[in-house]
């Protein structure tokens, strides 16, 4: 699966009782798959993943997929302290067509997690799971980072294709880069333009009865008993190493110089046009604009997403015409002080 350009960390939108605010979910992954954004991340940090159980973790999965455009890559969050719980969320996901998975590391038994049991958490996973894995590096909310030499070791693993880096150092970005740069090489489906073939793309070639038509057959005439599907997906092939993408909005152009291939962002729920600016002008090789679209969200990030967090980003989220809410208890809501200050960062920064 190709993993390349910037993705939305979603939020999971509640009630005022707290309850899983479906409707606006839908209305905010719709609202994301007009945009620029290569996809959307379900289920990560800033979506509060933590505070739901299994049942709302597999109906918000499930409606966020529903609402969102076939061409836009869809990432779910599904770690858990158990390897068989991962896997058991894994395959869900992989029922309502994501294209990967997103697993952090265990954390509640981190004075035993040695080494080799932290290999095997993840190699276990990446084992059973019927989609891809991205790793999960972030260390403000696990109590340690996982080391350039375990990813380096968990890169040869043919189910593990990538890593999500929120430490916020570019200096990782960059080892892990040269750490995993002769890994396995994967082929993989792209588009004429070269965007990536997501697994709801495919679909379309699906019969009701599940039957799969390949475009040759659709070409060559081979006669059906039902309806053709209503458009054929061109396909190119592609190959990829193991793909490096950043967490951190404000280290976005640098993350970028020092090879990674996107960003999984917080801010680019409530910003993803100005985010995708930056990876456009990048992209384009004008490194003065995307200088200059970097500094204008680089202290919006560290004090939206990095300082707030998820109650911060919500409201960002609101400010700026998605839906956000407040979050789930015990995080606690922003003062009246921290909702102006959200407002003065975003002024200029509207999506």
């Amino acid at each position: 699966m190709l993993i390349e350009g910037i993705f939305a960390a979603t939020t999971t939108p509640f009630y005022a009782d707290e309850r899983v605010y479906f409707r606006k979910l839908e209305a905010n992954m719709a609202r994301y798959s007009r945009s620029l954004l290569a996809g959307m991340l379900v289920l990560g940090s800033t979506g509060e993943a933590i505070m739901l159980d299994d049942a709302e973790s597999r109906d918000v999965l499930r409606v966020a997929a529903e609402a969102t455009a076939p061409e836009k890559v869809l990432i779910a969050g599904v770690g858990r302290e158990s390897v068989s719980a991962t896997v058991a969320l894994a395959e869900s996901a992989a029922v309502f067509q994501y294209d990967a998975v997103l697993v952090r590391s265990p954390s509640y038994y981190a004075s035993q997690l040695s080494v080799a049991a932290i290999l095997n958490y993840f190699r276990s996973v990446a084992d059973r799971s019927p989609l891809p894995v991205l790793l999960y590096n972030i260390p403000k909310c696990v109590p340690y980072q996982i080391s350039i030499e375990v990813i380096a070791e968990l890169a040869e693993h043919p189910n593990i294709i990538g890593i999500k880096d929120s430490s916020g150092s570019v200096d990782r970005i960059r080892e892990t880069v040269a750490a995993t740069a002769h890994t396995l090489r994967r082929t993989v489906a792209v588009t004429s333009i070269f965007e990536a073939v997501t697994s709801r793309m495919l679909n379309r070639l699906t019969l009701p009865d599940g039957t799969f038509v390949s475009s040759n057959q659709l070409a060559g005439g081979v006669a059906l008993a039902s309806a053709p599907p209503a458009a054929t997906i061109k396909t190119r092939s592609r190959e990829v190493g193991f793909q490096v993408v950043s967490g951190s909005g404000s280290a976005l152009l640098e993350s970028l110089q020092a090879g990674a291939s996107g960003a999984i962002l917080a801010f680019a729920s409530c910003a993803p046009q100005a985010c995708q600016e930056v990876y456009l002008a990048w992209k384009d090789h004008d490194l003065a604009l995307a200088e200059d679209k970097q500094r204008r969200i680089a202290e919006p990030d560290k004090r939206i997403s990095g300082a707030l967090g998820p109650p911060g980003v919500k409201y960002a989220c609101d400010f700026n015409g998605y839906y956000g809410g407040r979050a789930r208890s015990p995080l606690p809501w922003v003062s009246g002080q921290e909702k102006a200050e959200i407002e003065s960062l975003l002024a200029q920064i509207r999506n």
